[in-house]
């Protein structure tokens, strides 16, 4: 739990990273010293203007919320209290928890007696003293300064006799259950899922008083637990009335007096390749043949900031969601479904308002112009991922018989009774496929070489590669999990995924970026912070138990170390654990106008502005961009800088929903394999037991030390092993191993399994 240093990298122009803590780090050297902002640059080795300057800004904000005090002219030092400290609050399984501030270099740790009345999250004072041994700080909660969180969701168990009852939270970090008394239960009966807030904690009672504001329904229900799931991270599950009726209200008409206003594209080819389920298509791409032979290459995304006029009631629940939340069964929009599904929808056949970012480029994919602006746009043809990616690969079996490739064939053609019995069954073919006419497949194939060019240019620059194998489950009509099957990236999906990069870097980079130095207009960027070294340290550590390792000496080797890793482990047994390690080295991907780059796709400059049915920062630089191409000057950063905040944290709690209800699903799963023997290996080991995810599946679970019955195994932390003390069998990370499930628990979305042994 304890904080992690950072490695600093600075270039000119960007955000210099952790500035606050190791500004701290050097006053705190020598606390009776002060210093001035050139011998904290010198100390922090910070040589360039832009840097110092941050050091300056940095400074008098720290002097404005007396964290430091400045005493003699330019001259600093600390000012906190050594004994009380504000800070956040972060509880762990065991009811322990960790206190984390910037005033000091390590998080604290603060025993569950000593919590107070603090919750997860929540920001606090506490009063900090030294352990007995004099090496270690603790700390007491003394004072709670703001809630995190005050709704939960759990089960009630109702006291019949006294006409009372407790909710029981799902989430293992709320460590005391929620009194409800009889008026406070909202109609709800005993065992019910429910959704509960508190609204006092009673300075002599060890139970906070709640009262129920949703009524669920049965734990296990599947509708009760996807609804709990959203609820438990705050995400809402269906639009108020009123937010329907002011979508329902907007008008849709194309005018031939908006059409005036904007470059018509709509004679350009233009196609979407989505998924096949898609109903939202927020992107499509145009391709024309120039005659000094290179290629006009559109980038188009629905125009959602013309209808989401600022500061009414569609945009206020746009930037409440933030984000669209995908769960296994569903999709939670941000926007109501006549915009996300209808008017913004980049459907076949339909013109639409769209904002744009078009570029020529020649056949070594460079780029020779580029143009931004709102366009009107006519989708010729919508293809499934798995359509585009047939017709590639039939296309280059051509290429690779050395036929004549300049004559492009469509796989799908209607009447060619050949060709349609060769498509594999898993593909679904929708009927316009039939007809594609042969430019859409020859731009599609041109797009294709084009984006295999960029993404090997981006590789070498030290991007990342997680191709991962993801997840998925055949459902019935119940919404019940009937199969399971591993959905991979191709080369359909990475060509949207190349020119959607393309447009994503090229808007921040005509933002951001101008005559070689930053612009420092104000803007959304997608910001991504290098690795942690001592959590690579560690993924080192873990991989060489497999055989593998990495070179973490500079930046570069590092990315081609990872990016060789990942390679190497693609397809093996230990490929899901260790690219789930690995991404757990990576910083978190947040938005933000303080730009610092993007080390995962090694970009300089990186925005979102593909997405905005889904994305509300993606409407936030579609409103920035198009201020600046009509020659505003730059806006204050402040209130961005706080709707960024807030998308990243619902990004993320959309995240924890997305993988909870993958969990749900894989427990539910497994509740029908009961009987069934699964070969796995060995994820995890800890102190009580075993962690095991199934090949076949991706089904993790536990084998609990006291299950293995054939010895008393002992954990071994530094060989990440549990060895038998008496026959020294040694179950290690990696280890191939066969399992059992033994309990499958829906409410908890665990899965407890036994350990066949030999």
């Amino acid at each position: 739990m304890t904080k992690k240093k950072k490695k600093i990298y600075k270039k000119k122009g960007n955000v210099v990273k952790d500035l606050t803590k190791n500004i701290y780090k050097v006053l705190k050297e020598d606390n009776k010293k002060s210093f001035n902002y050139k011998q904290i640059a010198d100390k922090l080795k910070i040589a360039d203007t832009d840097g110092k300057n941050q050091i300056i800004k940095k400074l008098a904000e720290l002097t404005v919320n007396k964290k430091i005090k400045e005493i003699d002219r330019g001259k600093f030092q600390l000012n906190i209290d050594k004994k009380y400290s504000i800070g956040i609050l972060d509880v762990t399984s065991t009811g322990n928890a960790y206190f984390l501030t910037d005033d000091y270099e390590d998080d604290i740790f603060i025993p569950n007696i000593n919590i107070g009345k603090g919750m997860h999250n929540d920001t606090v004072k506490v009063y900090v003293y030294k352990r007995k041994n004099g090496k270690k700080y603790e700390a007491d909660v003394v004072e709670i300064l703001e809630r995190a969180k005050t709704e939960f969701v759990g089960v009630l168990q109702k006291n019949k006799k006294n006409n009372f009852g407790f909710v029981i939270a799902d989430n293992n970090k709320m460590y005391a259950d929620i009194f409800v008394s009889e008026n406070k239960m909202n109609g709800a009966e005993d065992g019910d899922k429910v959704q509960v807030k508190i609204i006092d904690w009673p300075k002599n009672s060890k139970n906070p008083f709640g009262k129920i504001t949703t009524v669920l329904g049965k734990p296990g229900d599947h509708n009760t637990e996807m609804h709990a799931i959203l609820l438990e991270y705050d995400l809402p599950f269906e639009f108020e009335k009123e937010i329907e009726a002011a979508a329902e209200k907007l008008p849709i008409e194309i005018t031939k007096e908006e059409i005036s206003k904007r470059r018509d594209m709509r004679k350009d080819l233009t196609f979407t390749i989505d998924p096949k389920d898609a109903k939202d298509f927020d992107d499509a791409l145009s391709f024309t043949k120039l005659e000094n032979g290179n290629y006009e290459i559109g980038i188009h995304i629905a125009d959602v900031s013309h209808y989401l006029a600022p500061k009414t009631i569609l945009d206020d629940e746009a930037y409440k969601r933030a984000t669209s939340v995908y769960l296994v069964d569903r999709v939670v929009p941000m926007l109501p479904e006549m915009l996300s599904n209808g008017v913004c929808s980049l459907r076949p056949k339909e013109e639409k308002l769209t904002f744009s970012a078009v570029f020529e480029l020649n056949e070594k994919a460079q780029i020779i112009s580029e143009w931004f602006g709102k366009t009107v746009t006519y989708s010729d043809q919508r293809f499934a991922y798995e359509e585009g990616q047939y017709l590639i690969e039939e296309n280059q079996k051509l290429i690779v018989k050395k036929q004549d490739n300049s004559k492009f064939i469509n796989p799908f053609q209607a009447g060619n009774a050949e060709l349609k019995s060769k498509i594999p069954a898993d593909i679904s073919i929708t009927d316009s496929a039939y007809d594609v006419a042969p430019e859409i497949v020859e731009a599609i194939l041109k797009l294709d070489i084009l984006a295999k060019i960029l993404r090997k240019k981006r590789m070498k620059d030290g991007a990342i590669s997680f191709d991962r194998v993801e997840v998925k489950f055949n459902l019935d009509k119940a919404a019940n999990p009937v199969g399971v099957f591993f959905k991979e990236s191709k080369d359909a999906n990475k060509l949207i995924e190349e020119f959607m990069l393309l447009a994503n870097r090229k808007v921040a980079e005509f933002i951001g970026f101008s005559e070689g130095k930053a612009t420092n207009k104000t803007f959304i960027y997608r910001v991504h912070d290098e690795p942690n070294v001592d959590k690579l340290a560690s993924l080192q550590s873990m991989i060489h138990k497999f055989g593998y390792k990495i070179n973490t000496d500079t930046k570069e080797t590092t990315s081609e170390s990872l990016n060789q890793l990942l390679s190497d482990v693609h397809g093996k047994a230990e490929a899901n654990m260790i690219e789930t390690l690995t991404i757990r080295t990576m910083s978190k991907a947040v938005y933000t106008t303080q730009n610092t780059g993007h080390y995962g796709l090694a970009f300089d400059y990186y925005s979102h502005f593909t997405s905005p049915i889904r994305r509300y920062p993606d409407v936030m630089t579609h409103r920035l961009l198009q201020h600046y191409l009509d020659g505003g000057d730059t806006p204050k950063a402040a209130k961005y800088e706080e709707q960024s905040k807030h998308s990243s944290n619902r990004e993320e709690l959309a995240s924890k929903a997305e993988r909870s209800s993958i969990k749900y699903m894989q427990v539910k799963y497994m509740q029908d394999h009961k009987e069934a023997i699964f070969e796995g290996v060995i994820t995890g080991v800890t102190e009580w037991g075993i962690y095991v995810e199934i090949s076949s599946n991706k089904c993790e679970g536990m084998v609990r030390i006291r299950d293995i019955k054939s010895d008393y195994y002992i954990f071994d932390e530094k060989q990440y092993a549990v060895v038998g003390q008496s026959t020294k069998k040694r179950y290690q990370l990696g280890d191939d191993v066969k399992i059992q499930v033994k309990k499958a628990d829906l409410e908890r979305k665990h899965l407890d399994f036994n350990l066949i042994e030999n």
